[in-house]
């Protein structure tokens, strides 16, 4: 379950919403309104490595609407692979608006779609610091006709537990991403 902290910040607890059933049925979701629009997606992930390609890739035909996926776990790979700005990553951390901005719009730049998303956390155990705690975690958006958008989001939980929750966030802010988008 979900409860509002306060501008854009929301914390999760325990949700059976995070089972291999309801994340699979979730990326089904997005496949289908992608493959109803005729578009694609690309995924930039740090802290859940690779669990959002997964999933997506995991839905039969998923190759007609999937593009990409780059796990970008170092501050080294955001760089190289998606042109974050080493400026931004010592100014604001790998956790940031900032960061997963660049990410979505550097993706965007470098791959054949028209959708993009990414996701930068500190799923734990440590990592955290009193101004991002472990479960601390920025989901990025963008879009080829859309100005691209950031949520922090603050989970409690296991490592396994921040991650799966981040990525059903990431599904979900991609499904209600192709919705608002009349896909």
């Amino acid at each position: 379950m979900a409860a509002e902290l306060g501008e854009g910040v929301v914390e999760a607890s325990a949700d059976p919403s995070y089972g291999d059933a309801a994340l699979a049925a979730l990326a089904l979701e997005a496949g289908r309104a992608l493959r109803k629009a005729r578009q694609r997606v690309a995924v930039a992930e740090s802290c859940t490595g690779g669990l959002i390609a997964k999933l997506l890739t995991d839905a039969p035909g998923s190759s007609v609407w999937f593009e990409r996926g780059i796990v970008s776990y170092s501050n080294e790979a955001k760089q190289d692979l998606l042109g974050v700005s080493s400026t931004t990553l010592a100014t604001h951390g790998a956790v940031s608006a900032s960061v997963v901005l660049e990410m979505v719009q550097g993706l965007l730049r470098r791959a054949p779609v028209e959708w993009t998303l990414a996701v930068s956390g500190i799923a734990g155990p440590d990592g955290g610091t009193p101004d991002k705690p472990v479960g601390t975690v920025w989901l990025g958006f963008g879009g080829r006709r859309i100005a691209s958008s950031a949520s922090r989001l603050q989970f409690s939980g296991d490592r396994d537990h921040v991650r799966r929750a981040s990525a059903a966030a990431a599904l979900r802010g991609l499904r209600q991403l192709l919705a608002d988008s009349k896909v």
